[in-house]
């Protein structure tokens, strides 16, 4: 198989791993930083060049974009899909899964549970759209925050307004959700690959926060989710469109809630946690689809 993983730093651990686990298994694999990929595209075929070379032949595209080119490298990667090759998250459910607002849509309307949402968006309606939402304690996020950066908690009806009213003055996009106390600053994140979960952790927020994202300073710990979870998460990245997704669910007493779902998840912390090669799986995911 010709693989390319798309990535704009080839030393990153996941991209690395990734790139050892195809070489491992007989693949040709090549990274490539998607800022450098350009396009011509008409209605006579489409075509990729990268640093003056075209981009051709390849059969499999893992893509490890970052939130901050999210739009430039779905474009490239929808060229590449335009182009045949496969791709295990393609362009549409990347962007899919960025939108938190969207994604919460599209999960809420297939029954998959989830903390209560609210979003508006005339300052008019702040008093009451909160009333839809019940008492704080409440969450904000923005709808393109990433490893818990523009996660806010208000414990009381003034904080929120104000910090709603803040964030519509500087005109940002972000949901309003109910705090599950319940969990106790902890969730589940399941790795799901194709049709299964195979590796899932505990992240815990440290003391005095609420945000359990390693790159937050939470830890982890191994964790088996049960076969509810499991199935929940697998549903959550098929009803978005994913074949390789992080699936982030909160242990509540209604049950698993899906918090967020991210296409392009880490590999270093919950390889390291549950001792499972994670980019194998991905990689052998991705051959056997490829074909």
């Amino acid at each position: 198989m010709k693989l390319a993983i798309l990535s704009r730093n080839g030393k990153l651990y996941s991209t690395r791993r990734l790139v050892e686990a195809a070489r491992q298994r007989g693949h040709t694999v090549r990274v490539l930083d998607p800022l450098r990929c350009y396009m011509r595209i008409s209605s006579n075929g489409f075509q990729l060049r990268y640093k003056g070379r075209s981009l051709a032949g390849y059969d499999a595209v893992i893509p490890r974009i970052g939130a901050s080119i999210t739009r430039y490298g779905t474009a490239v990667l929808r060229q590449f899909e335009l182009m045949g090759t496969y791709s295990p998250n393609p362009s549409d459910a990347i962007l899919r899964a960025r939108d938190k607002l969207r994604a919460h849509q599209l999960l809420a309307a297939q029954g998959i549970d989830l903390p209560v949402t609210v979003f508006g968006d005339n300052p008019d309606d702040t008093a009451d759209l909160l009333s839809m939402l019940g008492p704080p304690p409440h969450v904000i996020k923005l709808n393109e925050g990433a490893q818990g950066a523009g996660v806010m908690l208000t414990e009381k009806p003034s904080a929120s307004r104000s910090v709603v009213e803040a964030l519509r003055g500087l005109y940002a996009s972000f949901v309003v959700q109910e705090f599950i106390g319940e969990a106790e600053g902890a969730d589940l994140r399941c790795f799901v690959v194709g049709d299964d979960v195979v590796a899932s952790m505990r992240r815990q927020a440290p003391e005095g926060d609420f945000r359990s994202n390693l790159h937050r300073g939470g830890t982890a710990l191994l964790a088996e989710a049960t076969e509810e979870e499991r199935a929940v998460a697998i549903r959550a990245a098929k009803v978005l469109g994913l074949g390789v997704a992080g699936v982030d669910l909160i242990r509540a007493q209604r049950g698993p809630l899906v918090l967020e779902v991210n296409s392009t998840p880490g590999l270093e912390g919950i390889e390291a946690v549950c001792g499972v090669d994670v980019a194998g799986c991905i990689v052998d995911h991705l051959a056997a689809q490829a074909e």
